[in-house]
């Protein structure tokens, strides 16, 4: 493994990374601004005022925002059942955020969980979530992430199934419910998930959301929330939502929108007119910057840094003004200047494609190695997990289908007929692969 070192920048310092993206799916105005904070520790208010985001330090604030009418705090990917080396004991760094939830200077109205609750979707991992949530004394709202819909989603919407308003959630989860004259809406993009694609909201849903804010007027502050980013943070890694223009579009008669999602386990911040959107830090491991490195991924930092590049947000709405500020804080606290941290990176898939025996394809970087691979009529291909994270090999044809691979386990199939039988992974469905038979 090699090891890759990658500067964090801090949001104060004169030289921050501006990356100015061309247009893509989303519909965005690439003239507009993307700031990546990376993993930095920094608590920061964001307020929102006429389409503009103005920051400030949070410990240059310590209290609930002026004239606040409420408040609510976003976690996200806390990835109950990890156990790897980038985070060996994901429920001691989410205790660590629910203490500082509970040390917050103001009681949250709600918790809101952008994804990713569990590792490999076991109800004994959503067991274990359940019962450190309930410490907070704080209602929580959730939508699922990719990891929490391995079963189809079966066991998320019998948990988690009842909208704050006591009804029932529409499809695999979306929802919408109003707090305090601000307009709430849960979307899911996960249950879809194309080959090579990145996060897919749907027909349905989308016809649903159009109804929703029908009833709305363009006066009413939005909060849109959804696990993968619904603007295309970076396309190479599925860091997106392929429909989410379409989604935006009807928001854009709204005065003020938020969206929050989680997914990409980093604080990223970007405005667009009405649409301030924000990516929140994971409670259980950091991934890349984008570009940085090979894949994304868990990424190993050293033990005494890893509740630096961990966090929560916390969401404060000031009636009347429509303003809402977020205070992103690392699980440390820290609010230090630049520092180095180091990740372990994958192999390059280039070479390990020679390591493996001619039948076997080998699963790593978030990648299939070799593709395509050529076998004879009758050989029976075993592909194997080397990522800190879960995979699967799902035929595009409907051929074959393997169980969820967790690190180190196998799957197997003999292709019996001649042909090309494309394949990809349906939780991260940007890695795709072939094989061809004769």
């Amino acid at each position: 493994m090699r090891q890759l070192e990658t500067t964090v920048k801090h949001q104060e310092e004169k030289k921050e990374q501006d990356m100015i993206l061309s247009e893509s799916a989303d519909g965005i105005d690439r003239r507009g601004f993307l700031k990546c904070m990376a993993w930095a520790g920094t608590g920061l208010v964001w307020t929102m005022s006429a389409g503009v985001a103005s920051s400030s330090v949070l410990a240059r604030t310590g209290k609930k925002a002026a004239n606040a009418s409420f408040s609510f705090v976003q976690i996200s990917d806390s990835h109950i059942g990890f156990d790897k080396p980038a985070n060996t004991d994901v429920s001691a760094t989410l205790q660590a955020a629910i203490a500082r939830i509970q040390a917050l200077p103001h009681k949250p109205d709600f918790i809101l969980h952008t994804g990713d609750l569990t590792h490999l979707s076991k109800p004994t991992e959503f067991d274990a979530l359940d019962q450190l949530l309930k410490s907070t004394g704080v209602d929580v709202v959730y939508v699922p992430g990719e990891h929490d819909v391995i079963d189809n989603g079966r066991q998320f919407l019998e948990r988690y199934g009842q909208t704050p308003d006591g009804g029932r959630k529409k499809g695999s989860g979306w929802f919408s419910f109003d707090h305090s004259g601000v307009h709430f809406v849960g979307l899911v993009n996960v249950t879809d998930l194309k080959p090579g694609g990145m996060g897919n909201l749907g027909h349905e849903q989308l016809e649903w959301l159009e109804d929703d804010l029908k009833a709305k007027s363009s006066s009413t502050p939005l909060v849109v929330f959804a696990h993968v980013p619904l603007w295309a943070v970076y396309p190479q890694w599925g860091w997106g939502t392929d429909d989410s223009a379409q989604a935006l579009a009807y928001m854009k008669r709204f005065g003020s929108v938020t969206v929050l999602n989680g997914h990409i386990h980093q604080i990223m911040q970007k405005v667009e007119g009405n649409v301030s959107f924000h990516t929140a830090m994971s409670t259980a491991f950091p991934q890349p910057a984008p570009g940085s490195a090979p894949a994304p991924g868990p990424m190993k930092v050293p033990a005494e840094k890893l509740r630096d590049v961990l966090g929560i947000a916390d969401v404060n709405y000031i009636k009347g003004e429509h303003h809402l500020a977020i205070v992103s804080s690392t699980l440390s606290g820290a609010a230090a200047a630049s520092q180095m941290v180091s990740s372990e990176a994958h192999q390059d898939t280039a070479s390990a494609a020679h390591s493996e025996a001619p039948a076997s394809v080998k699963i790593d970087n978030f990648s299939f190695s070799p593709t395509p691979l050529r076998v004879q009529p009758g050989t029976t291909i075993t592909w194997t997990n080397h990522d800190d994270i879960p995979h699967n090999v799902e035929s595009t044809r409907k051929i074959f289908s393997s169980p969820v691979l967790d690190t180190n386990q196998t799957f197997k199939f003999t292709f019996k007929e001649a042909g090309e039988y494309p394949y990809f992974c349906k939780l991260h469905p940007r890695m795709t692969g072939k094989v061809i038979a004769g």
